[in-house]
């Protein structure tokens, strides 16, 4: 069975799409002000922080996409990335306005 079998490249793919994702989650909470956070109703930093965190160490440590934490880290990056994001940056410096 070779390395470079389609199965083995798609999965290899599908776990650097996910360390991808759940980097640029992390960095982009890590940059939002703390008050956006709370403005926009979301969770605080801090937790969105552990959360991305703890789900980058999880993919780090060789979590695979179909691993068992797999799907718990895919699900926090989504989620922060689809609803928690929009909602944080929506929330600029001095008020929505500038």
């Amino acid at each position: 069975m070779s390395i470079l079998a389609p199965a083995n490249v798609l999965i290899a793919l599908l776990n650097l799409g996910l360390l991808v994702i759940t980097a640029w989650a992390l960095i982009d909470a890590a940059t939002r002000p703390s008050a956006a956070f709370v403005a926009a109703g979301k969770q605080t930093k801090k937790i969105w922080l552990a959360i991305l965190a703890v789900a980058l160490l999880l993919v780090l440590a060789g979590t695979g996409i179909f691993g068992i934490f797999g799907f718990v880290v895919a699900v926090a990056a989504i989620v922060y990335l689809v609803d928690v994001r929009p909602a944080v940056r929506g929330a600029r410096r001095g008020g929505p306005w500038g």
